[in-house]
């Protein structure tokens, strides 16, 4: 079996205005990138789009479909699953194999992540020993464009809350675009991930911290989308306040 090094997970929910514009720029890159699109039933014919580009995509394009729109985390999570399983003779998922992917993206799909940030998180991947990289939007000041002052605010301070509760070293823990090697997710997913929202992001850097992975940030420019309409709502708060503090509560006492 041939080894490809490198995949990107994309969910989507109705991203019919971003998702093939999206797909050309990141087949474009000078590395070959697979890409997993994990759509939730959207309404708007972004699975269909997906699947007249799949016969064309030269086996480097698929697509996971889910019955409905089922949170963010699950969506990361059955992407995971699906590139763990790649290997597996049984359809499951068999932790100890040599995978056909070294190293796993997550991104949005509405182009507020630049795809050309992708190779310079591989470098730090493949070359300088990272295990998991993240997309910094606070690492050198707060470098968001377009996005209205109090999303720019509650993004900061929940990272910075994150940061408090946690103790993770990290300015930006609610970053969506992160690299990480396979094996950081295969550990994680044997633990088990606990949230579906906004602390998902959190949840996926804390355990990699816990389990002694090297994490590292690099800057980057995000930009607000242009087109489709954004799925965050004010739910997303509950679940980080107070599911962070369940979460290191329950990872002191396991300890004790």
């Amino acid at each position: 079996m041939s080894k490809i090094n490198s995949l990107i997970i994309i969910p989507t929910y109705n991203e019919s205005d971003n998702i093939i514009d999206l797909i050309n720029e990141i087949f474009l890159l000078d590395e070959d990138f697979h890409i997993l699109v994990v759509d939730d039933n959207s309404s708007d014919n972004t699975a269909s789009l997906v699947d007249e580009k799949i016969k064309t995509s030269g086996n480097k394009l698929f697509i996971l479909n889910r019955k409905s729109k089922l949170g963010l985390g699950s969506a990361y999570s059955d992407g995971y699953k699906w590139a763990l399983s790649k290997n597996s003779t049984n359809n499951g998922i068999e932790y100890d194999k040599k995978y056909i992917y070294d190293n796993i993206y997550t991104m949005d799909a509405d182009f507020s992540h630049n795809p050309k940030d992708l190779l310079r998180m591989k470098v730090f991947l493949t070359e300088n020993g990272m295990d998991l990289v993240i997309g910094s939007r606070y690492k050198t000041g707060v470098n968001v464009v377009n996005w209205p002052i109090q999303r720019v605010l509650l993004s900061y301070f929940g990272s910075w809350y994150a940061r408090f509760i946690t103790r993770v070293p990290i300015m930006d823990l609610t970053s969506g675009f992160v690299g990480y090697k396979i094996n950081v997710i295969r550990d994680i997913m044997k633990k088990g991930i606990e949230f579906n929202g906004y602390a998902y992001q959190i949840e996926m850097k804390f355990k990699a911290h816990v389990l002694n992975y090297k994490l590292y940030e690099i800057p980057i420019i995000f930009t607000d989308r242009t087109k489709g309409e954004s799925k965050m709502n004010k739910s997303i708060i509950p679940e980080a306040v107070f599911g962070l503090l369940k979460m290191k509560l329950k990872h002191v006492f396991s300890r004790l």
